[in-house]
């Protein structure tokens, strides 16, 4: 049997959803150096798990446990909002059950959870796909993220108070990428590939600090003794 080639260097990356599926920002790590490869979009999830080489450690905006009913209160987001502040804390939003994620009407679905808005109701089609896709084994490389808890890190834990959707906010969240990872900033100033747009480009560079203190074992667990659903995937956000 052949040996399997051990690369160079760590492949990490930050992942979003996007309009048309996924946005995926991958950079290779030697020691403390990261390069940033070009941002591509794939179609689904199936692609980004399956991606190759294989993800060393990879964080991604989307929950990968779920409670399998509906749970009065979400003790990794409400930590996240805490860690977060005003006002970027409305960015963290509730992590609906597996049970709302399979009613096929919005009306079933808010039956279940109350709380949907319109725009939880259209992330439904990424949740639905991270239900169906990940498992256990997943949760080895892959780190549900939120690059709001990654900005608000890399701000020295300090609130932001800029939106990413707007000018100050890129710029603002460029320059905190800059002062830890050198050259990522680089990638926000590019043409986005097609099917996304720049907020989603800036989320995923966000993220990539995430997956770097995942790959170097220093993240935090959002909560730090997380639940797991019946999947066995661990309920949590992670920073």
């Amino acid at each position: 049997m052949g040996m399997v080639k051990q690369l160079p260097y760590q492949w990490i990356a930050g992942i979003t959803p996007c309009p048309k599926g996924w946005l995926i920002v991958p950079a290779r790590l030697a020691g403390v150096t990261v390069v940033v490869e070009d941002c591509e979009v794939v179609k689904s999830l199936i692609e980004v798990v399956d991606y190759r080489p294989k993800f060393d450690a990879a964080a991604i905006n989307i929950p990968m446990g779920f409670h399998d009913l509906p749970e009065p209160h979400g003790e990794c987001e409400n930590e996240a909002r805490t860690m977060v502040g005003w006002p970027r804390r409305v960015a963290i939003r509730p992590i609906p059950s597996r049970a709302a994620l399979r009613t096929t009407t919005k009306s079933a679905a808010r039956g279940l959870e109350p709380w949907l808005t319109n725009d939880d109701l259209r992330r439904f089609r990424w949740l639905r796909e991270a239900e169906r896709t990940f498992q256990p084994f997943h949760q080895r490389n892959f780190f549900s993220a939120n690059p709001e808890l990654s900005y608000t890190l890399l701000n020295e834990d300090r609130p932001l108070t800029t939106s990413p959707f707007h000018q100050d906010g890129v710029v603002e969240r460029m320059h905190l990428v800059r002062n830890k990872l050198p050259g990522v900033e680089d990638i926000m100033m590019r043409t986005p590939p097609a099917g996304a747009g720049q907020f989603h480009v800036v989320q995923a560079a966000g993220l990539l600090w995430t997956a770097r203190r995942a790959v170097g074992r220093a993240i935090n667990r959002l909560p730090i003794d997380p639940s797991w659903d019946e999947s066995g995937l661990r309920v949590e956000l992670v920073r």
